[in-house]
């Protein structure tokens, strides 16, 4: 019997011929990433039990993310917490505040991880990586504390969901809205301990940082990771952070590979698409309710790219945020936000009334720079909309594409971002 990608890599890396869904195995880490929340909580497990080493710092990347520049002093002790095990234990791929961004946004530019390696975070939206080939997946903190130090962690291998994407998507529809679709069909558990392995023309022409985003969000619908073949688009991707196809290997899943379940989406179909409150299966056709809103959010590892920046640019050049709406804007990491300065973006969204932050997790999980209140209302580019993710809870989030959000700051309500085709004036009937 054949084997799926997932398969191939998780083989490969248990001292197996072939695996099959259901089988334990224990699965040697190519790499750990870490950052300031969740790795506190593994280390302090490893020093109680006299096991404070690193299985090779080589292969350890750590980026303070979530609440930096520190908010207060709780944040400001887990950081020194962090940087000081850097130092200590010689980790070399540190991405210091200032140096970085995003955790996994900064990682999938490094060049770092490659196709058909496997990573582990404590951070449940490390399937992004699985864009590169790669078998990428967050786990709890004592399986993060056991990877850190012997460089394995014990896996059930995954049943795999292939997901066939085709057609041309519609002008406004991103694949955001092909994720946020997907996910209402199957639900939010529909996924549960899959793989889901993206295919199809549409995915053949669809450039890197959207595929990031379609395997940035299987942790949404309940997925163990999101996972996309090597192609050309792949390889040019990874050449040009001089990553060259000697230092990796390509894994494509068998003809007669099995899935657990199949899904057929035809992307010309696909409209601009919100995820209501308070689950990201929820989702509507954007512009289907006037609902006003009173913040707007571009950014996450799920959506704060240089390709989303220029959406919510071409949107808002000539444009103003409407009144009553605070919007913020955050680049992922930076050099993205360097980018984006450098390619007049972020005076654009400064002329149009909308706040420019310094790249952080912190207003998607409502630690700061952005934390929501009593009843305010958000749309936003990010990837959680359950009960008080953001702040308050009862603030109500809505979940949509960058182009979207940047329509909806413009209406003072959530509308479609097809409304807005041409920089600046008014909306088009």
């Amino acid at each position: 019997m054949g084997m799926t990608i997932a398969e191939k890599i998780l083989a490969a890396h248990s001292g197996h011929n072939s695996v099959v869904p259901g089988q334990l195995i224990e699965c040697a880490t190519d790499w750990v990433l870490c950052h300031e929340i969740t790795t506190p909580a593994a280390l302090r497990m490893l020093e109680e039990r006299g096991m404070d080493r690193v299985f090779d710092p080589e292969k350890i990347v750590a980026v303070p993310d979530h609440s930096v520049p520190a908010m207060n002093i709780k944040a400001a002790k887990m950081y020194q917490k962090l940087k000081s095990w850097v130092q200590e234990k010689g980790i070399r791929h540190f991405y210091d505040v200032g140096r970085g961004g995003i955790a996994h946004v900064v990682l999938e530019n490094t060049g770092l991880i490659k196709p058909g390696q496997t990573l582990v975070s404590g951070d449940s939206h490390t399937c992004n990586a699985g864009a590169l080939g790669c078998f990428a997946t967050g786990v709890g903190s004592t399986d993060l504390a056991g990877a850190i130090y012997a460089g394995k962690v014990w896996f059930k291998v995954p049943e795999t969901m292939l997901i066939r994407v085709t057609g041309e998507m519609q002008p406004g529809v991103t694949p955001k809205d092909l994720v946020l679709e997907v996910i209402k069909r199957i639900g939010a558990d529909g996924a549960n301990y899959l793989v889901m392995e993206w295919v199809g023309d549409t995915i053949d022409r669809m450039d890197m940082e959207g595929r990031f985003t379609l395997t940035n969000m299987a942790i949404e619908a309940g997925g163990k990771t999101g996972i996309v073949a090597v192609d050309d688009t792949t390889r040019a991707y990874l050449a040009e952070r001089g990553v060259t196809p000697d230092q990796y290997t390509e894994y494509t899943s068998d003809p007669d590979a099995q899935y657990k379940v199949v899904i057929d989406l035809d992307a010309s179909k696909v409209e601009p698409t919100v995820a209501y409150p308070h689950i990201p299966s929820n989702g509507r056709v954007a512009g289907s309710d006037r609902i006003a809103v009173t913040h707007a959010y571009v950014g996450s590892c799920t959506n704060g790219r240089i390709g989303d920046l220029r959406d919510v640019a071409r949107i808002l050049k000539g444009r103003k945020v409407a009144d009553g709406v605070q919007m913020i804007v955050v680049p992922a990491t930076q050099a993205i936000w360097k980018q984006a300065a450098q390619e007049g973006l972020l005076e654009i969204f400064v002329d149009a009334g909308a706040s420019v932050s310094y790249p952080s997790c912190g207003a998607c999980l409502g630690m700061h720079s952005g934390v929501l209140g009593p009843d305010d209302v958000c749309i936003s580019s990010s990837n959680r909309n359950f009960v008080g993710r953001m702040g308050d809870p009862t603030a109500q989030i809505y979940l949509a594409s960058p182009a979207t959000v940047a329509a909806s700051a413009v209406a003072g309500y959530i509308s479609d971002p097809r409304e807005y085709n041409a920089e600046g004036g008014e909306a088009a009937d």
